[in-house]
């Protein structure tokens, strides 16, 4: 049986179903290939914090486990499920390969998988891995699932790295000018891989960049109702001062009660206003 969420908006008071909350949202038909549809999803707390860090030698982000459910977990896959290229990142690669995350890189429901591919998609989606070191590992359930992979580096990211990469057999797309990927370069590169529903799950500096180059289509975000502290920490954005390209519309907002345990959460999802 599927958990009951309480509307709040656009319409307060009805009760809807968590199952399919996302996948009635259809995100897979809003884009096309010259104008593909680019979204993300975070989880965060009240007090802003999406992750901690690590402060030892080589300082890693995590994500408390306390702040993560079920219940969001199951919506980020739906939104996997529309998608029909997903971005990631070296850094997400290397915590793969030395197992501090677990893998997210493909559809796990096999009736998610059934809905990818009575809606026209892949069974599972492509993956683009944004690097500006290009020092990573790809996780073997790239192979497995037979997955499309390419590469996105900056114009001037170390040439022996690229040689590596392109001698395995990846094709590396060049999306910025010096090594850092840019957003509306990825996009461009992408635009001619056909591709039309693109999900963010690269952390806060894609974010920042996608937002700050006009890229980013929709912003869906999972707010617990707790407040974690920590003097260390990463937020949605990691740049300086937004003008009007950071300005959203609410389009939805959900509460769950007593999920986390103790607590609870809003599911919503915010529109980019169009700037001028």
């Amino acid at each position: 049986m599927s958990k009951q969420l309480f509307g709040l908006y656009p319409h307060c008071g009805q009760q809807d179903d968590l199952k399919g909350l996302y996948l009635t949202h259809r995100v897979d038909t809003l884009g096309c290939t010259t104008e593909p549809f680019v979204y993300a999803n975070f989880l965060s707390s009240l007090d802003g914090r999406i992750a901690l860090e690590d402060t030892g030698q080589n300082i890693q982000p995590y994500i408390p486990k306390h702040i993560t459910t079920a219940s969001d977990f199951a919506l980020f896959m739906e939104l996997h499920a529309q998608a029909d290229c997903i971005i990631t990142h070296g850094g997400y690669m290397r915590a793969l390969s030395e197992k501090r995350l677990g893998n997210v890189l493909q559809v796990k429901s096999n009736k998610l998988v059934e809905w990818r591919c009575n809606n026209g998609l892949k069974p599972q989606p492509a993956v683009i891995i944004a690097s500006a070191s290009l020092n990573f590992t790809v996780h073997a359930s790239l192979y497995e699932h037979q997955q499309d992979c390419f590469i996105a580096t900056g114009k001037n990211a170390n040439v022996e790295r690229i040689h590596y990469w392109q001698d395995q057999g990846y094709r590396i797309l060049k999306a910025g000018e010096e090594q850092m990927v840019q957003g509306e370069a990825l996009i461009q590169q992408l635009k001619q891989l056909q591709y039309k529903s693109i999900y963010l799950i690269a952390g806060p500096r894609m974010l920042d960049t996608m937002i700050r180059e006009k890229q980013l289509s929709r912003l869906y975000l999972t707010i617990t109702h707790q407040l974690i502290g920590g003097l260390d920490f990463r937020t949605l954005l990691t740049g300086p001062p937004l003008a009007d390209e950071g300005n959203m519309t609410l389009k939805s907002l959900y509460y769950e009660p007593n999920s986390p345990l103790g607590s609870g959460q809003f599911f919503m999802h915010f529109d980019l206003q169009p700037t001028h």
